[in-house]
């Protein structure tokens, strides 16, 4: 018999949920709120992970948290699963929070335990859990009691180069607290998002582990993408940094779409964005927020600093829609 042949297409099973296929949507930190997801499901993602939230303030009924961050749109459903990551260094407090999650519907709990921000990391939990491996086990068996659903961990080699305590903690929470799959960001916490990641290090994980191992870091483009799924062997994908302000991109990856999108539907994007962040938010906060989402596809149609000032400067996202269609009108005429 000949080697299989894996396609990023593929569907499979992550914890007994079906996956229709390896491309997924990374939680992406203040970000990845339920309109940013669904944009991800629109061109393709087959699971998509919301941005990591705090079993802290879901356990004590944190208002912004459990009206804003707690929300699952019944479309995120139709084409995948929805997963939802949290973080936290108090067991008890996370198996409060994952039966509060596991309320909304959702398929799967993802564990932060790789997140190097020290106001995370200062409380005890993210990437500070690499040097507390039992506690981190027992807020991975809690999160499953308390919930009833699959847990998945996303994780860091270690803090620092040279380290391996994230892979000595990746064996024991698959045998001590049975996760149902990991998620390897293989560079250590201190690097961030700079410099290659470790991929061969992946590798290791995928060829050790018996569950599956997923990988994200440094995936921008569909070269990188579908070289990294076959080099590491990982069961899936995730895009972080290089989908944002760019969905096309799980297209690209999943070979439903050659070569990169028009300005006319950049531009449509830009406006159903806007409208779902009134969705979310109402019309005074949405214009707010949308100031951290302008960069991204200012930087796609090519746009100078003078729009960006602009759109910064927006009151409204009439405003910023204005801002920009105008340079397209200006061009036309």
């Amino acid at each position: 018999m000949g080697p299989v042949t894996r396609s990023l297409t593929d569907s499979w099973t992550l914890g007994g949920v079906e996956v229709p296929n390896r491309v997924v949507l990374a939680p992406l930190a203040g970000i990845g709120n339920w309109f940013v997801r669904l944009q991800a499901k629109r061109y393709g993602a087959g699971l998509a992970v919301s941005e990591m939230v705090s079993s802290h303030a879901i356990h004590y009924g944190n208002e912004r948290t459990c009206t804003e961050l707690l929300r699952v749109h019944p479309d995120e459903r139709a084409t995948g699963p929805v997963s939802f990551q949290l973080f936290g260094s108090d067991p008890e407090i996370m198996r409060s929070a994952a039966a509060r999650v596991a309320e909304l519907g959702v398929d799967l709990i993802d564990l932060n335990m790789g997140c190097p921000v020290p106001k995370v990391c200062k409380t005890g939990a993210g990437a500070a859990l690499l040097k507390d491996p039992d506690r981190a086990v027992a807020i991975a068996r809690a999160a499953h009691e308390g919930s009833g659903l699959p847990v998945t961990v996303k994780l860091r080699p270690g803090l620092r180069p040279g380290d391996r305590e994230g892979v000595d903690l990746a064996h024991r929470l698959v045998a001590e607290a049975g996760i149902a799959g990991l998620c390897i960001h293989p560079r250590h916490a201190s690097a961030q998002h700079r410099g290659t990641p470790n991929y061969e290090l992946a590798r290791e994980l995928v060829e050790e582990l018996p569950v599956p191992v997923l990988i994200s870091g440094g995936l921008r483009d569909r070269e990188r993408v579908l070289d990294v799924f076959e080099r590491t062997g990982a069961a899936a994908v995730l895009l972080a940094r290089g989908s944002l302000g760019n969905p096309w991109l799980f297209e690209q990856v999943l070979g439903t779409r050659e070569g990169e999108p028009t300005r006319e539907e950049v531009l449509d994007e830009v406006d159903w964005v806007l409208e779902r962040a009134v969705e979310h938010l109402g019309e005074g906060r949405a214009a707010r927020y949308l100031r951290k989402f302008y960069p991204w596809y200012v930087e796609r149609l090519g746009g100078d600093h003078a729009l960006q000032d602009r759109l910064q400067r927006s009151t409204s996202t009439a405003e910023a829609r204005a801002a920009f269609r105008e340079p397209v009108l200006a061009a036309i005429a």
